[in-house]
C-alpha cells in the first residue's frame, strides 16, 4: 500500500512534470517556428544526440535505459506535436474526407469483381460473402486482379491477404508495393479443406496431391504423415479440383473445398486433412477509387521506415500513444536495398477521430514513403 504522504508528493511531481512538458512542447514549437525546416531538424537531432549521449555517464544502468526511453519518448511527442502545430493541411486530409462525403452509404449488393482462380474458388466464396450478386471475373494470378481493378476493367477485386494457421499470403503482400488500390472492406472466411478424387478412387492409390501452396501449408502434418504422396502446387484450390477431374490419371487428389467436389463431380477421400479445425483466411475488397462506408473502423496503411535503431518502435509508439491498437504488422523487402523494409500495418481506429487524422497526416508527411491504403470494415 503507498502511504498518503507518498501519494501526495507522487501526484505532486507528477504535476510538474506535466507542466514541464507543456512547457517545453511550447518552447520547441516557437523554435521550430523561427528556424528554417533543415535548420530546425538539425539543430534537434544534434541536441537529441549530445543529451542522450550524456546518459551514459549515469553508474546506475538500469536507471541509465529508463531516462533513455522516458527521453526518446519525449523527443518523439514534441516531433509529433510540432508536426500538428505547423498549419498546414494535407491533402490526404482533404482525400479522406472528401471520400467519407462522396462514398454511398450502403456496400453495394452487386458488382463486377476480378478474383484468382476458377469457379469454386476459396476467393469466388469471399466475394459472395461481399456482394449479394457477384458477377465474377476470373484471372490466372493475383497480378492479374490487381491489374484488372487498376484499370478498370472490374468495380472490385478480392484477394487473400492472411490465413489464422498458415500466417500472411506473401505473394498478395508483395504485389501491393507496385499497384495503386484502395481496400473498401474485409471479410474472414472459414476453411475447411477436403482430399477430393475421383468417384470410386481409394486412398490408397492416390501418388500425386495438387493444391495452392497455402492449402498445402495449412494441411502439412496430413502431407507429412503421407510422405510417399507426391506434392504439386497449382494456383489455386479450384483449379487443383479442375486438375483432377480433366486428368486422366486414377492415382492423383486435390485440397481443396466442398464446394469443388460438387461443382468437379469428385469425391471426399478424407475430410481430416487440416492441422486445425479453426482455419481461417482473411480477403480483402479492393477498388481503384477510396471509398470510406459508414461504421468504417479499421485502418490499413504501408510504411518505409528508416534503417536506423529505435525507428520502428518510434513509429509504432505514435499509435500506443492515442491507445490504438494493431491488429496486423507485416514485413516485405525492398527489392534492391539491403536490409530495407516495407511495413504493412492495420490498425483498430476510425477516421471519424481527428487525432487520428492528424496521426495519418504526420506520417504522410515524413520523408519515408506513405500509402494510406483504406478505412473500411470487416464482415
Amino acid at each position: 500500500m503507498v502511504s498518503m504522504e507518498t501519494r501526495d508528493e507522487l501526484e505532486a511531481i507528477d504535476s510538474e512534470i506535466r507542466d514541464l512538458v507543456a512547457k517545453r512542447l511550447r518552447l520547441t514549437t516557437q523554435t521550430d517556428r523561427m528556424m528554417s525546416k533543415s535548420d530546425s531538424a538539425l539543430a534537434g537531432r544534434k541536441y537529441e544526440r549530445e543529451l542522450l549521449h550524456s546518459l551514459s555517464d549515469n553508474e546506475d544502468y538500469n536507471l541509465e535505459n529508463c531516462e533513455r526511453m522516458m527521453f526518446q519518448t519525449l523527443f518523439n511527442i514534441s516531433h509529433s506535436y510540432c508536426s500538428s502545430q505547423n498549419g498546414k493541411k494535407s491533402e490526404l486530409s482533404e482525400l479522406i474526407k472528401s471520400a467519407m462525403d462522396n462514398t454511398s452509404p450502403e456496400f453495394p449488393k452487386s458488382a463486377l469483381v476480378a478474383c484468382q482462380g476458377v469457379e469454386g474458388a476459396y476467393s469466388q466464396k469471399a466475394a459472395d460473402r461481399l456482394f449479394q450478386a457477384a458477377n465474377i471475373m476470373y484471372f490466372r494470378t493475383f497480378d492479374g486482379v490487381f491489374k484488372a481493378v487498376e484499370s478498370g476493367l472490374v468495380k472490385y477485386g478480392v484477394l487473400p491477404i492472411e490465413n489464422s494457421s498458415y500466417g500472411s499470403v506473401t505473394q498478395v503482400y508483395d504485389l501491393m508495393k507496385s499497384h495503386r488500390f484502395n481496400i473498401v472492406r474485409s471479410v474472414k472466411l472459414q476453411i475447411s479443406h477436403k482430399l477430393l478424387a475421383k468417384p470410386g478412387t481409394d486412398f490408397s492409390q492416390i501418388k500425386e496431391v495438387f493444391s495452392h501452396e497455402q492449402a498445402i501449408g495449412q494441411c502439412s502434418q496430413f502431407l507429412k504423415d503421407n510422405k510417399d504422396i507426391k506434392v504439386t502446387i497449382v494456383a489455386n484450390t479450384a483449379v487443383a479440383a479442375q486438375m483432377v477431374a480433366d486428368s486422366p490419371r486414377e492415382d492423383v487428389a486435390a485440397i481443396s473445398s466442398q464446394d469443388c467436389c460438387e461443382l468437379y463431380g469428385l469425391e471426399i477421400i478424407s475430410d481430416k486433412i487440416q492441422n486445425s479445425d479453426h482455419n481461417y483466411t482473411r480477403f480483402i475488397c479492393i477498388s481503384k477509387d477510396l471509398e470510406i462506408y459508414p461504421g468504417a473502423s479499421k485502418i490499413s496503411i504501408m510504411l518505409a521506415i528508416g534503417h536506423t535503431p529505435g525507428s520502428l518502435s518510434d513509429t509504432l509508439a505514435r499509435f500506443s500513444a492515442l491507445g490504438l491498437n494493431l491488429t496486423k504488422l507485416e514485413s516485405r523487402p525492398i527489392l534492391g536495398r539491403d536490409f530495407e523494409f516495407m511495413f504493412y500495418l492495420d490498425v483498430e481506429a476510425s477516421v471519424y477521430s481527428e487525432a487520428v487524422i492528424t496521426l495519418l497526416c504526420q506520417l504522410d508527411q515524413d520523408p519515408a514513403a506513405f500509402t494510406f491504403l483504406g478505412s473500411y470494415s470487416e464482415v
